[in-house]
């Protein structure tokens, strides 16, 4: 039987224990890190991408800015970012992303407000709306199952 090549996929290296958060975290996620097992992990960090250090302050979207707790306006470099990481996802012909949830960069279908309350709206970050926009599949952490069944032709 002849071996198919795996296909590449974006991922939030957050997911994959890189240490890139906000607050200087990152954990492996075993259901992401199980799409090994059909795909190649491409790990990203929009955030990073952008110029934007590790801790930073938290941000949220505010309208169509994205800006910090203490008031700061860092939209330009999570567009960057974004940027960069649909780049990367050209550069290597992913098939899909899967993404941090809730993340004002990542964060698909729902992301905080923009109180810094941990309320939640509907919504993507700037990195999975571009993806999306040039029609690359974006699932969250949530959907890996989901995501692992995309990779199988069961879209």
């Amino acid at each position: 039987m002849e071996e198919r090549e795996k296909p590449n996929i974006l991922v939030s290296a957050c997911l994959l224990g890189v240490e890139c958060r906000y607050n200087g975290g990152g954990e492996i996620h075993k259901g992401v890190y199980s799409l090994t097992e059909i795909a190649n992990l491409i790990p990203v960090c929009p955030e990073i991408y952008g110029g934007l250090s590790t801790p930073r302050e938290p941000a949220e979207q505010v309208g169509n800015r994205i800006i910090t707790i203490k008031g700061a306006d860092v939209t330009e470099q999570y567009q960057k970012g974004a940027k960069e990481a649909l780049r990367l996802a050209t550069l290597f012909g992913c098939v899909c992303a899967l993404l941090k949830e809730r993340s004002p960069s990542c964060g698909r279908g729902e992301i905080y407000d923009g109180t810094f309350s941990g309320s939640l709206i509907s919504g993507n970050g700037v990195c999975a709306a571009l993806l999306e926009k040039n029609g690359i599949p974006v699932f969250g952490e949530s959907q890996v199952l989901g995501c692992r069944s995309y990779l199988c032709g069961e879209k």
